[in-house]
């Protein structure tokens, strides 16, 4: 199968900064694929570069069958964007900024008129229609966003963390669009740095400092933890954690919700000793319990091990 999406040793610098290092992957038509990372780990750049918005320095990729260095006009038609920050017009009402879309997309006649009905049903806009975007609620815009992202029914969509501020109930049926979408053969292609979206897709891209850290199914990189993991439950997380950073046999240790996430080199042993050590420290524990890491678990590992997040 031909690849939506084709990538090898993509780089960005600015100047003595490389913002993207070397990032080699391909992308299935079809499939939601999720770049993970802290902010500055280069997952924004590899997108504006995808998208034709921003020349690489190094390396190939191909969009849709295009060329990026060379055919960057011819993957801005075959691809859908929505940025980070809302990209839509305020003083417009809903379907005035379907229109202008349509406009910049070339979409109209009769194909204008259904996919204006198809945008407006799919973000549940249509008693809405003829209201200012700016009185919408943060949800509701990022809906309409997306369906003038798709207005021109593009074969691939890149979404670069789409749903930043939107609660949790937004972010949930916002991701039931993507599913639909992929359903009828979009390639989605999504940065996040919320580890509940990360699962939702079908691969995964692990980005920190502009490298690839990992790539593969959520599931198969949660299996990248090789170290046991404890959880403790205590009312004292942020001492705890602070606590057992450097001790014997622990290589991390983490504020996981409201528990403490700890990896160890031996779970017997810590699972003796932790307790001594936390109450010789006069911090009180209420269970100590083996856990099967979760995404962020290795996630956190990972990044460590790669020299930690950018500061800043």
């Amino acid at each position: 199968m031909t690849c939506a999406v084709e990538v090898r040793d993509l780089t960005k610098r600015f100047g003595a900064f490389t913002a993207v290092d070397r990032v080699t992957f391909g992308v299935e038509p079809g499939e939601i694929f999720g770049f993970l990372g802290p902010n500055g780990a280069g997952k924004t750049t590899t997108i504006r570069m995808l998208s034709g918005l921003l020349e690489p320095t190094s390396g190939t990729g191909r969009v849709a069958g295009h060329d990026i260095h060379a055919e960057s006009e011819a993957v801005k038609q075959k691809i859908g964007y929505m940025s980070q920050l809302f990209s839509l017009y305020g003083d417009l009402t809903v379907e005035e900024n379907i229109a202008f879309f349509a406009g910049l997309y070339g979409v109209a006649g009769d194909r204008l008129e259904r996919r204006r009905a198809w945008v407006l049903a799919m973000a549940g806009l249509e008693d809405q229609r003829r209201q200012l975007t700016a009185e919408l609620s943060l949800g509701w815009k990022q809906r309409l966003a997306l369906g003038c992202a798709v207005l021109h029914e593009p074969p691939i969509l890149f979404l670069d963390e789409p749903t930043s501020g939107v609660d949790p109930v937004s972010r949930r049926n916002f991701w039931e669009l993507i599913y639909s979408l992929a359903d009828n053969g979009t390639t989605v292609l999504v940065s996040t740095h919320y580890m509940e979206e990360a699962e939702y897709c079908h691969r995964l891209a692990l980005m920190n400092r502009g490298r690839l850290i990992a790539l593969d199914t959520p599931k198969a990189v949660r299996g990248l933890m090789k170290e046991p993991l404890l959880e403790i439950r205590t009312s004292a997380g942020p001492a705890v954690a602070q606590a057992l950073q450097g001790e014997a046999g622990v290589s991390e240790a983490a504020m996981f919700g409201r528990a403490v996430h700890v990896a160890v080199e031996d779970a017997e042993a810590a699972l003796a000793l932790l307790p001594a050590i936390l109450a010789a420290k006069g911090l009180p524990v209420e269970a100590i319990t083996p856990v099967q890491p979760s995404l962020e678990d290795v996630f956190v590992g990972l990044v460590r091990r790669e020299g930690g997040a950018v500061v800043g």
